[in-house]
């Protein structure tokens, strides 16, 4: 599992740690009823802080956060349109995704390891706090150290803006909103897709394109581009 989803940085989890996401604390159905599953109630219906404008990032975040909102404990065992994650995974990889791109724009570079969850960590909470950090990091540094690679900021910035965006619509598409990608954000991250998403290294990050409809709007034609279909 990566901890960043694009092909341009392939940062990979330690092999010693599990593949999935999931805390040792009882099955999934219980959890609505935890502590924990309260508090996550209770933030998920907190005020958002959602952007309304600004650059690729901030509005790609922006989008996350209001499919964010609209999650619930009970929906953390819900599949998701990535095949094997369900939404409490996506969530918690997500989270990683914003500390990663945190790490790049605050210090110039992204360690090859992210911070494991706290045990008492909610996924929703834990989104929205990245989310929120990353929001309030300054510009992007001109080269970000990825391992042993370097990377243009730049580039990073818009690699990370289709994966926030598109892990937004498969949020939205989880917890049934079904809420799409705004069209002019959706429009500029298909403009610098071939660039974060070149074809030869699409695997295993992401399926083969799958064919929009001829009338597709521009949020639709991205997740086709990254593999995606909508959830029947």
């Amino acid at each position: 599992m990566w901890r960043f989803a694009l092909p341009v940085l392939k940062i990979s989890r330690d092999p010693r740690r599990p593949m999935t996401f999931r805390r040792a604390d009882g099955p999934q159905n219980s959890r609505a009823g935890t502590t924990i599953g309260a508090r996550m109630h209770e933030r998920t219906n907190a005020p958002r802080l959602v952007p309304q404008e600004g650059g690729l990032m901030e509005r790609a975040i922006g989008f996350a956060l209001t499919s964010v909102q609209a999650v619930t404990p009970g929906m953390m065992s819900r599949r998701t349109p990535c095949a094997s994650w369900d939404l409490e995974m996506l969530l918690l990889h997500l989270r990683d995704s914003l500390a990663a791109l945190d790490d790049g724009i605050r210090h110039g570079r992204v360690d090859m390891l992210p911070e494991p969850p706290a045990p008492d960590e909610d996924p929703v909470s834990a989104v929205r706090v990245r989310a929120v950090r990353l929001l309030r990091a300054s510009v992007s540094p001109r080269r970000v150290e990825v391992g042993d690679r370097h990377l243009g900021g730049d580039l990073m910035t818009a690699a990370g803006a289709i994966e926030v965006a598109v892990h937004g619509w498969d949020i939205a598409q989880a917890s049934g909103r079904g809420t799409p990608i705004p069209a002019a954000l959706a429009d500029e991250l298909l403009t610098v897709c071939p660039l974060v998403v070149p074809e030869p290294a699409r695997r295993p990050l992401f399926a083969d394109p799958v064919e929009p409809a001829p009338d597709a709007a521009a949020g639709d034609r991205l997740v086709a581009f990254l593999g995606r279909s909508p959830l029947p």
